[in-house]
């Protein structure tokens, strides 16, 4: 458990506008990591490790990309106690996203809506801020890092693989696993990259980089694929047969495979939210209200995917009942993100405890 109880706090950073209160919180983790300091928000990990894709996980439970865009607070994040953090989404060049304002808080829901539109500071400064991170040399398990990777809003579509090939380039070296978002509803476009050619296309391209990168790094990075909730059955299945016939060799089991899917991104759905403040923002929900729209989307995929395809599950985590659901879905692991904001750092520990408490016999 945290010192700095997350009720003193919230009271505050939920009187401001969203943003503005996500922007202060980054900024004071980023000042106060590495210092005694630390001591607000630290608390002891939970041991529950799980080897997966290649890679043992300290524990089940992870933050999921959107809340570090630029990789700032790497070293607060892991004091916290998740055994994986996934920062981005970055892309190639500098944006500003979209305009302001961007995020809104639903309460009554435990919900958010944003339309921040990939706002980043770029690669290069991405890639700085990740390699003066510590937290490799304080643990002698550390927590693992993802770094999600996306195409600038100015980049149509048929020019999309550049971006994430210059992205990959980049990451390659410093990431534990990288996701490929193509699933975020606020880059014009960016959805469309799921359709069957498409992301045929596409993960062909990655493989085929992806390989020459292991060759010159002489490493396997394992590379998770991010999909929205707002799918139905039919489009899932050819997700699925896509993966299966790109990612998947013979004699793979989950803790070998080096592909994965993270599932799910936030929805444009809205019946959970409709009449509320703020329900009718365009932009991706996330939050309580897509617990089981993930959930859904998790279940199909482990039945199109077989036992052994990894799979990250995210998507309104708000207790450890909630992760729980996750896993017996079909997930390995989960992330968590707007529970996070709601909840603070005490929900991390205790999702990994529920998680520690039902074991690794699921899925």
């Amino acid at each position: 458990m945290s010192l700095l109880p997350y009720s003193l706090a919230r009271p505050v950073l939920f009187s401001m506008d969203a943003e503005t209160a996500h922007d202060l919180t980054l900024s004071w983790l980023t000042h106060t990591q590495n210092t005694p300091l630390e001591w607000a928000y630290g608390q002891t990990r939970v041991n529950d490790p799980l080897t997966l894709a290649g890679l043992k996980f300290p524990n089940r439970v992870g933050l999921g990309a959107g809340l570090d865009k630029n990789a700032r607070c790497i070293d607060a994040l892991a004091a916290i106690g998740f055994g994986f953090v996934e920062v981005g989404t970055v892309t190639p060049k500098a944006q500003a996203g979209n305009p302001k304002p961007r995020m809104f808080r639903l309460p009554q829901a435990q919900a958010l809506i944003n339309r921040l539109g990939f706002n980043n500071d770029g690669l290069e400064a991405f890639l700085n801020n990740v390699q003066k991170a510590k937290f490799r040399q304080r643990s002698e398990s550390p927590m693992l890092l993802g770094l999600n990777i996306g195409k600038n809003g100015a980049t149509p579509n048929e020019q999309a693989a550049d971006d994430y090939l210059t992205c990959l380039d980049g990451v390659y070296p410093h990431a534990d696993y990288v996701t490929v978002n193509i699933s975020s509803p606020n880059t014009k476009n960016l959805r469309a990259l799921q359709s069957d050619e498409a992301l045929d296309a596409l993960i062909s391209t990655l493989a085929k980089r992806r390989d020459l990168l292991a060759l010159q790094h002489h490493k396997q990075v394992p590379v998770f694929i991010k999909i929205a909730p707002d799918l139905d059955e039919g489009q899932v299945a050819v997700i699925a047969a896509t993966l299966k016939r790109h990612c998947m060799t013979e004699g793979q089991t989950a803790a070998t495979a080096s592909w994965g899917v993270v599932a799910t991104n936030t929805t444009l759905a809205r019946s959970a939210v409709e009449g509320l403040p703020h329900g009718d923002e365009t932009g991706g929900l996330s939050g309580a209200p897509v617990l089981e729209k993930s959930n859904e989307v998790i279940r199909q995929l482990r039945i199109a995917l077989g036992p052994d395809f990894p799979i990250i599950g995210v998507g309104g985590i708000f207790s450890g009942a909630d992760a729980v659901t996750k896993i017996k879905a079909g997930a390995n692991v989960v992330q968590i993100y707007t529970g996070l904001i709601y909840k603070g750092p005490d929900l991390v520990n205790e999702t990994a405890l529920a998680l520690r408490a039902l074991g690794h016999s699921q899925p």
